[in-house]
């Protein structure tokens, strides 16, 4: 969310479950390249591919930036996830008056949901070990 000192490189962090994704912007023709590879080819589903588009369109900002991601952790939903939110974090700190647009589609909201562990004495985080009376 801060920008670079000295240069107009945008940043946003996203997270999601246990993926973190770290989102640089500058200025550009509109790729983006997830991993250092292009986001086509790093997110194999097409409901990922939309994912990480959503607030470009939303925004109507499609082809103003070259975005960089930098994703580990979690699997390709989250991951995914992770960068919708840094780039619309990022986006949010290249104008401010975005911010409502990014709301109303919820993609400003951190969805804080992650896996339980599994405690001890027990077959999962909630399933518990068949009881036996006798």
């Amino acid at each position: 969310m801060n920008k670079k000192q000295g240069s107009t490189q945008l940043h946003g962090v996203g997270r999601r479950k246990r993926a973190v994704a770290r989102v640089w912007m500058k200025a550009g023709k509109g790729d983006i390249v997830v991993n250092g590879k292009d986001y086509k080819q790093y997110f194999d589903t097409h409901n990922s591919r939309l994912k990480v588009e959503q607030p470009f369109r939303v925004t109507g900002q499609n082809k103003k930036f070259d975005v960089s991601v930098n994703i580990f952790g979690g699997g390709m939903r989250g991951q995914a996830e992770a960068a919708k939110l840094g780039i619309s974090r990022a986006l949010l700190a290249s104008d401010e008056a975005l911010r409502k647009v990014l709301r109303q589609h919820e993609l400003l909201t951190v969805d804080s949901r992650v896996k339980e562990r599994k405690k001890y004495g027990q077959k999962g985080a909630r399933a518990k070990f068949q009881f036996v009376k006798r």
